[in-house]
């Protein structure tokens, strides 16, 4: 008698709308209800995971837009103070490469481990910038002898004028501090302050058990489903920018649920909780109306932000001014859940300047000059001027909006 088999079907995947997709990002980014201020800058940091650093400063730095974006006008110093605690062993955060350079909880140190040990590989290419040991032991010894110290301390951080012509031991530091031998927990004027991390991040952090690398890689992509509310594997990957081939193998491990969006080509992964929120009719909330640092974990990812918010953006600092077309460093403007514009300002004395202004519809009129008046009494300003706006039409009513 012949054995009859039966495969297993697998679990339906959920279908998602695009608009339920982009609340649930929207929400897993802290950008949709009442912001939470008992956790203040430190909440949201960890509720993001990460905050890109960025040397442009126009409004303002990049890690400060990102905790004004979901609390609003939070003081500049309670940002700094958030960011950096150089007390011994008493560290909360530490910089690192995450998915760019990024502020990360000083939890997450062990996690790394797994990319610390790449950078200390010289068989794979490892930091990829030529040190000596000499360097590297003149850097350590003036650590151990005279505690934290910035590159001016070791001599400076050129050997020209050229930005890019590190000095040898400035090579050296940025490679200990790749590879975990020095860690930097302070910004001084916005230069690094390197210590030893014995000396400086919280014992139980150090005495940790180190994951492998299948396990932080798990335990990454886990975090990001959590922080993005769904996302394909190209999005979950970016977050900490781990490789998609290395991520794939790993993805019914992370514990995401795999998902369809409709309109999007790829399948995708959502947050166990996140579908939950959704079955019960959430999320809910006023959406936050704010300009968004291009360097914001909600939309720096080009191709995710494309697909959620049906906006093409990219960053123009770096393109000659003549051909510019939002702007050198045009910040988005979300409101009601999408993105409705995006302003290019700058800070003239008590006036803050909106140089180039586009608006996606005359919509968008109301919430770019209440975006644009909060940011302005944010940084110290009295007064906003609009200079250029497309289409032209909307610039007076944005004018007249402005008062």
């Amino acid at each position: 008698m012949a054995r009859v088999t039966s495969a297993i079907a697998p679990a339906p995947r959920a279908e998602l709308s695009a608009a339920e997709a982009r609340r649930l990002a929207l929400h897993a980014q802290g950008l949709i209800g009442a912001p939470d201020r008992r956790n203040g800058v430190e909440g949201v940091l960890r509720d993001l995971g990460e905050v890109q650093l960025d040397t442009i400063s126009v409004l303002a730095r990049s890690h400060e837009l990102v905790p004004y974006a979901r609390l609003g006008a939070v003081g500049r110093e309670a940002v700094e103070k958030a960011y950096w605690n150089h007390e011994p062993h008493g560290a909360s955060t530490f910089e690192y490469w995450a998915h760019a350079a990024c502020i990360l909880p000083v939890e997450q140190w062990p996690t790394f481990a797994y990319r610390r040990a790449h950078f200390r590989d010289r068989a794979s290419g490892g930091w990829g910038m030529p040190t000596t040991r000499e360097a590297e032991a003149l850097v350590l010894g003036k650590l151990r002898d005279e505690g934290p110290c910035m590159t001016s301390d070791f001599g400076g951080a050129r050997k020209s004028a050229e930005w890019w012509d590190w000095s040898d031991t400035k090579v050296a530091v940025e490679k200990l501090l790749a590879t975990g031998d020095v860690v930097c927990v302070e910004r001084r004027g916005w230069r690094r302050v390197y210590d030893l991390p014995e000396r400086a991040l919280p014992k139980n952090v150090l005495d940790a058990a180190e994951p492998t690398r299948g396990e932080s890689h798990i335990s990454l992509l886990a975090l990001a489903g959590r922080r993005l509310g769904v996302g394909t594997i190209g999005d979950l990957a970016d977050y900490y920018r781990l490789k998609i081939p290395d991520a794939k193998p790993l993805m019914a491990q992370t514990g995401l649920i795999p998902v369809t969006v409709r309109g999007w080509s790829q399948p995708a992964w959502a947050d166990p909780a996140a579908l939950e929120l959704l079955a019960a009719g959430g999320p809910r909330g006023r959406h936050r109306t704010t300009l968004l640092s291009p360097f914001d974990s909600l939309i720096w990812e080009r191709d995710r932000m494309e697909r959620i918010f049906g906006m093409v953006h990219r960053i123009e600092a770096y393109t000659p001014a003549a051909k510019r077309v939002h702007g050198y460093f045009a910040m988005p403007l979300l409101a009601g859940g999408k993105l409705l514009g995006r302003v290019d300002p700058k800070r003239e004395g008590k006036t803050l300047v909106a140089r180039k202004v586009s608006l996606e519809t005359a919509a968008a009129v109301q919430p770019m000059a209440e975006a644009l008046r909060e940011a302005a009494a944010w940084v110290g300003c009295e007064s906003v001027a609009v200079e250029q706006v497309t289409p032209v039409g909307l610039a007076e009513p944005l004018r007249a909006a402005l008062g």
